[in-house]
């Protein structure tokens, strides 16, 4: 672990490879677990504001799972997350002709429809950040279903902070990805 501005960065970081591989995963991590997607606070406001933008990509049931719902939800714990169908999909999961599952936010700003390209976390994959009152901890998340991912990394080269550099300048900036590349260049 190590501190970068009011951050605190695990070592997996920049050491395990990852490169997404939805030819093999089918984009299990939309359709797998128990949880939706985090959101923060600004990001349910988005999904409320774009929602009648969104719906006409949307599945039958994600419609019906959103319109029961809500845009979002907030769990027994407090956590925001994206609702779920059946407990199951993310409500904005979608599929393509090879039954991969795909994120309908991202198809509208795709296709131009919103400006928004969807909640951070789900961008940020396989980086989870949990936020402290004082730091936020910037962590790699193994997950099984990834498993193809790590194996694509590791054969073309590519850090899992390089596969998610624009997600990690959305949400820490670019000055701070650049120090994270210069702490990556150093270690090495």
């Amino acid at each position: 672990m190590f501190q970068l501005g009011k951050t605190i960065v695990s070592e997996d970081v920049l050491k395990k490879e990852f490169v997404c591989n939805l030819s093999a995963c089918k984009g299990a991590c939309c359709i797998d677990g128990d949880a939706g997607a985090p959101l923060d606070e600004a990001e349910t406001k988005i999904l409320e504001d774009i929602y009648p933008k969104v719906k006409p990509f949307l599945r039958k049931e994600g419609i019906e799972a959103i319109e029961r719902q809500g845009t979002f939800i907030t769990t027994e714990d407090g956590e925001l997350e994206t609702p779920l169908i059946d407990n199951a999909d993310c409500a904005y999961v979608i599929f393509d002709e090879n039954n991969t599952a795909l994120c309908a936010i991202e198809e509208a700003y795709n296709q131009g429809e919103v400006s928004w390209k969807k909640p951070v976390s789900c961008h940020l994959y396989p980086i989870r950040v949990t936020d402290y009152t004082e730091f936020s901890a910037v962590n790699y998340h193994k997950w099984q279903i990834c498993d193809d991912a790590c194996e694509l990394g590791e054969e073309l080269g590519v850090p899992v902070y390089k596969f998610v550099k624009e997600a990690l300048i959305r949400k820490f900036g670019e000055d701070w990805y650049m120090e994270l590349e210069k702490i990556a260049k150093e270690g090495s």
